[in-house]
């Protein structure tokens, strides 16, 4: 669709061409970068603090009850992440990913605001865990949208032979939120007595989070929007409705493909907001030893995430890094788990962290390969779409079945549930196309013609403005 001269001549001053260094690249990774770490950081804290204050919010007969209920609430938030990332990542395209962004850390920001503030039950009995009901739901909508607009933001923003250092961002910053999250959750369980803690010392995280969103929604209002968003704008203004259809018709194969690049979410989210818990409910560990062993392990995530993103923009994608990764878990998942029967803090030590590394391989390519899997005008749907609804189905729930397996009394089944979703991923990832390349192409996926349409257009005007100024 052709864009009225009225519209291009709007657009023309930050639709530039060019793949040089863009002079505010900085401070779009920053803002990029520091808002996805507070989305998640907010989402994760609540996974591993739910087993202190189920008894506080969700009170039942048993504890395991209890924590059932509050991981149900969590896995709440999930289910409404596919329907945002279904209706609001089309809008991400329409209207652009910056504005989408902003939006979304407000939603978790006020989510983690509310959670810490709701007295319990009782004080205000069936409120409590309705307030909790609608944070959660308020934090699925802002998650749903967050993941795949922040990705092809960063993605877009990256020098053409640095997409798989600057796609790495998101998920280094997923992983320090993780961190912080732990290490927020291992100080709190360590400072305050067990009557305190439960009382009110697990809200403190909560908060925190809530002003860290407010730090990131300032970034994000001044960043700026993606140069290849603007190329694409011009010459494609299809309704949010009609980019969905246009996805779900012309790219079927990238949809599944993004999927199983994030189905081993599903040990991700049991390795990062179940695990200690795991080893609490089936070796009788100390809650805090574990967080405090999990923050051990992260630390060697957000190293290894980076360093493997920009090994791809040498080495490529697909040959190495989603399908080692997939692997390593594969292998290693059933033998750590068995491990942890084992006592000590090094052992549970040795075993968070060799999960993490495995995980961290897998985790450090998947978004620059999703992002390169689609073309600018369906890109957040295409990310979104896969990735929102594969995350409810299987990172949403797997807290919540890891508990159920280990209350039915077979904690192994937790680790032959992940290796089975794994490996059916891995199947897929010898599909991949290789999306790397150090040829330095202007555009993030192979061929993307809206977007050199564009860049057209605005290369076109800008000579002709030039050329008239110069007549006069």
């Amino acid at each position: 669709m052709k864009t009225s001269k009225e519209a291009l001549g709007r657009r023309v001053p930050s639709a530039v061409p060019e793949v040089s260094e863009h002079p505010r690249r900085t401070v779009n990774m920053v803002a990029g970068t520091i808002g996805h770490f507070v989305e998640w950081y907010d989402w994760y804290v609540y996974g591993l603090l739910a087993a202190v204050f189920s008894g506080q919010i969700f009170p039942s007969a048993s504890p395991i009850a209890s924590l059932i209920a509050a991981l149900l609430t969590y896995a709440l938030g999930f289910v409404v992440r596919p329907l945002s990332g279904i209706i609001i990542s089309p809008l991400a395209d329409r209207f652009g990913r910056r504005l989408i962004l902003t939006l979304s850390i407000s939603g978790m920001a006020l989510g983690a605001l509310i959670i810490g503030l709701t007295p319990s039950f009782a004080t205000i009995g069936y409120a409590a865990p309705i307030l909790f009901l609608v944070a959660r739901i308020l934090q699925g909508i802002s998650a749903g949208s967050e993941a795949q607009s922040a990705i092809a933001f960063m993605v877009e923003h990256a020098p053409a032979n640095r997409r798989g250092l600057f796609g790495s961002f998101s998920n280094m910053a997923s992983g320090f939120a993780t961190l912080a999250a732990t290490g927020a959750a291992a100080m709190v369980t360590s400072a305050f007595t067990p009557a305190d803690l439960a009382a009110w010392g697990w809200r403190i995280p909560f908060l925190a989070g809530g002003v860290l969103g407010v730090v990131g929604l300032i970034l994000r209002a001044r960043a700026e929007e993606t140069r290849e968003f603007e190329a694409t704008a011009l010459v494609d203004q299809k309704s949010a409705a009609a980019r969905l259809w246009d996805l779900l018709r012309e790219h079927p194969k990238a949809l599944l493909q993004t999927a199983a690049l994030s189905a081993p979410a599903v040990a991700y989210y049991t390795w990062a907001t179940f695990l200690p818990t795991y080893a609490k409910l089936t070796t009788g560990r100390d809650l805090s030893s574990t967080l405090a062993g999990n923050v051990i392990g992260l630390a060697l995530l957000v190293v290894i995430v980076p360093v493997c993103g920009a090994l791809s923009d040498r080495l490529g994608r697909r040959k190495i890094f989603p399908i080692i990764g997939a692997i390593g878990m594969v292998v290693l998942f059933y033998p750590l788990l068995l491990l942890l029967n084992q006592p000590g803090f090094g052992v549970y030590v040795l075993v968070s962290a060799s999960g993490w590394v495995v995980l961290g391989i897998w985790q450090s390519i998947y978004p620059t390969i999703q992002a390169e899997l689609f073309p600018a005008a369906v890109r957040v749907s295409g990310i979104g779409f896969a990735h929102q609804i594969v995350i409810a189905v299987f990172g949403g729930t797997a807290p919540l079945i890891a508990a159920e397996f280990v209350s039915a009394g077979h904690p192994e089944y937790v680790a032959i549930y992940m290796i089975a979703v794994v490996a059916l991923c891995l199947i897929v990832y010898f599909t991949l196309p290789e999306t790397g390349s150090r040829t330095g192409r202007a555009t993030v996926a192979l061929a993307d013609p809206e977007v050199i349409e564009g860049e057209h257009l605005v290369s076109s005007t800008s000579s002709t403005t030039d050329q008239t100024k110069g007549s006069r």
